[in-house]
């Protein structure tokens, strides 16, 4: 292990701080941000540190304070902010001898603090404000719990370490972990770090390079001896092409398994809570998982008690799985599953009068899934939580076979401390509220045709409430800068760019693949690609109406076919919207190809209606009228068809917008927003409706459905 601290970079860091913050203080910061960027260090808002000094309360009197990372918040990304600022002489009142449950203890933060801030403290607080350091930093390095989570942890780090470190078992997370490591150092005075059982290092000094450079140090002690005693290896039975196999075969049963893995939800319409799933597979892991002799560590509790609100307490492993038979592999899948939550239940069942239980969120269901030859599937409520619990469950796996090819033999945590941990209000808090999120909060939906000017603010709404999305169109600048636009605004995290022709059937089954192996299904799809042509009957070329019929008919067919498939699967439900047109209902001179090949696809997605509804699928459309623009991104229709409208009416552009207001009952500019909150309004299933049509167009007589 390799120290990253640099001198240039840290004064170019501190350049970027707040005015007045003290410069050993932003030092703890910098090396905080090291630790978490590297992820055998901390993942996911796991691990914490803290920096002791004299800073002025709110009315500007010094008090000796703790400033402590804020609990959930991610080491890598830490800033001055993340920092909870806390009474040192109250919090270490706390060390004697008295109980507190997280409640108490996360009531009794809230009177210590300082200033306020808006997150809890970390859940090792005390940790940090029982030893008399001025930095402390708190760590679960892959190599340190490789030596402590094994039958022999105790003589192994005994002999791997030659600088003295103090070592305890397992210490309950919070005010036990903090009094335990304090009397370690009490009696060990000369320790330049604690190792704990399951839980990782803690190392301090009086400057943040100090403590920094312990835990690297020490950490490469660990790897160090570990290298030295292999002793068995996991043979790699699995090639490229073997990999290559295993991704396919996820593409192919994701659906299946991801139907497996929704919590039901009695609040949503009759669907169940939402789940996006991550994939893991490489030569190493799916050799691991095709080894009897190792796999046993693979189905065991996490490495840490931080990790099981990601991960859970045991992995789900689908032995000798049916993987040519989807009929065969879903009914193992639900079996294996049943026997999982029967084990889980009396789990809960045994523990459940202890009193740090809160209500139970997950639905039972496991967020772990190993299955020989397709790899390691993990789920989460969002894709960004899926990929938590993939770099959790990866780590643990490269610990596990460690400690199998060094000759130890894994070491379970104790199911009380699992349930502890899994369900203790301090835990839970860093995970999103069930009560915060909407209807649309991480739903995955496809918006094909998305480039244009009501593509794009479908999926610009879309993402704003919540939604996973696929933004889908043809190649091109157009997608590019859409995706670059909204990856800009939110993140890369619900955004997955798809290059889709929806007039070539391979396109089509190749982007719902895409879709599959960035969120491991589907829930919504808006069908709105769609192309223009202005022509009278007597004038109109065939081909051109073919061209149409091929993107408006024929793309609405495969793209809906598709997304039925997946649907199916799946087993869960789902909805398609079509994107259909005034014009269906009130169709327009010239404009008769556009008009009939949109009314031929509003038919599809009647039948599909029809249908589908067998699988809780529910099919409806929405026509609008004269969406000309969303911000500034121009209608491709009205591209087609504006010139030819303003010539007939001698308009310019700013006069036929003003015609088309007009010319509806309420007065009114339409809008992308407005298409898109009838597109929400069905994805939100406020009422039981399949078939139906909602127009927007301010009101037109002509074209109301009937």
């Amino acid at each position: 292990m390799r120290r990253q601290w640099n001198a240039k970079k840290l004064l170019a860091f501190v350049a970027t701080c707040p005015p007045g913050t003290p410069v050993a203080f932003v030092e703890q910061i910098y090396a905080t941000r090291l630790l978490g960027a590297n992820y055998d260090f901390a993942l996911h808002g796991g691990g914490n540190t803290s920096f002791k000094c004299t800073a002025p309360d709110l009315f500007g009197d010094p008090v000796e304070t703790l400033f402590v990372k804020a609990s959930g918040c991610d080491m890598a990304q830490a800033s001055a902010g993340d920092f909870v600022c806390l009474d040192l002489a109250k919090l270490r009142r706390l060390d004697r001898d008295m109980e507190l449950d997280d409640e108490a203890m996360a009531h009794f933060f809230s009177t210590a603090t300082v200033r306020p801030h808006p997150r809890r403290p970390s859940i090792e607080t005390l940790l940090h404000a029982f030893l008399p350091f001025v930095c402390v930093d708190h760590t679960h390095p892959a190599a340190v719990l490789a030596l402590t989570n094994r039958n022999d942890a105790k003589q192994c780090v005994k002999k791997a370490f030659s600088t003295p470190v103090g070592f305890l078992p397992y210490a309950a997370t919070g005010i036990g972990c903090g009094r335990a490591v304090a009397a370690a150092v009490r009696v060990m005075p000369e320790c330049k770090g604690v190792i704990i059982g399951h839980h990782g290092l803690v190392t301090w000094g009086s400057a943040a390079a100090e403590a920094y450079r312990a835990t690297v140090d020490l950490v490469t002690e660990a790897e160090a001896w570990l290298e030295k005693h292999r002793s068995r290896t996991i043979a790699v039975t699995h090639d490229a092409a073997a990999v290559g196999r295993a991704k396919e075969r996820y593409r192919s049963l994701a659906p299946l398994i991801r139907g497996r893995l929704m919590p039901p939800s009695a609040d949503d319409g009759g669907r169940r809570r939402g789940v996006s799933m991550a994939h893991l597979a490489d030569k190493g892991l799916l050799s691991l998982l095709d080894a009897p002799e190792a796999l046993s560590a693979a189905v065991s509790t996490p490495l840490t008690p931080d990790y099981i609100i990601r991960i859970g307490r045991l992995p789900l492993l689908i032995e000798r799985p049916i993987l040519d038979d989807g009929d065969r592999f879903r009914a193992q899948i639900a079996a294996a599953c049943e026997v999982w939550r029967g084990d889980h239940d009396s789990f809960v069942k045994k523990y459940s009068g202890r009193q740090t239980v809160v209500r139970q969120t997950d639905g039972h269901l496991p967020r772990v899934v190993l299955i020989p030859g397709v790899g390691v599937v993990c789920a989460g409520p969002s894709a960004k939580d899926a990929a938590a619990a993939a770099d959790i469950t990866a780590q643990g796996l490269a610990v596990k076979r460690m400690i199998f090819e060094t000759g130890g033999t894994y070491r379970d945590l104790d199911d009380s401390h699992c349930f502890d941990m899994e369900f203790r209000s301090y835990q839970r808090a860093k995970l999103p509220s069930d009560d915060a999120t909407g209807a649309l909060q991480g739903r995955i939906v496809l918006v094909t045709g998305a480039a244009g000017a009501i593509g794009s603010g479908l999926c610009a709404s879309l993402i704003e409430k919540g939604c996973q999305v696929a933004i889908a169109d043809l190649p091109g600048g157009a997608l590019d800068a859409l995706v670059n636009e909204c990856v800009g605004r939110f993140g890369a995290d619900r955004i997955v760019p798809v290059t889709m022709d929806v007039t070539d059937e391979a396109s089509v089954h190749d982007g719902f693949g895409k879709i599959v192996e960035r969120f491991g299904g589907l829930d919504a799809v808006v069908v709105n690609a769609g192309i223009a042509h202005v022509a009278t009957l007597a004038a109109m070329k065939l081909e051109a109406f073919r061209r149409l019929e091929r993107v408006n008919t024929e793309g609405t067919l495969l793209t809906m076919r598709e997304a039925a498939r997946i649907f199916t699967l799946q087993n869960c439900g789902g909805d398609i919207v079509l994107i259909s047109t005034k014009n269906v209902f009130a169709p327009g001179a010239s404009f008769g190809a556009y008009s009939a090949t949109k009314a031929a696809a509003h038919q599809i997605a009647r039948i599909a209606a029809l249908e589908l509804a067998g699988i809780d699928v529910r099919v409806n459309m929405v026509a609008p009228d004269a969406v000309f623009s969303h911000g500034a991104q121009k209608s491709g229709l009205w591209a087609t068809v504006g010139p030819d409208r303003m010539k007939s009416r001698g308009l310019d552009q700013k006069g036929l917008e003003e015609y088309y207001r007009n010319r509806n009952l309420l007065k009114t500019k339409v809008t992308a927003a407005h298409v898109a909150a009838a597109v929400e309004f069905f994805l939100e299933r406020l009422t039981p409706t399949t078939g139906a049509t909602i127009p927007v167009d301010g009101g037109l007589p002509d074209a109301t459905p009937r």
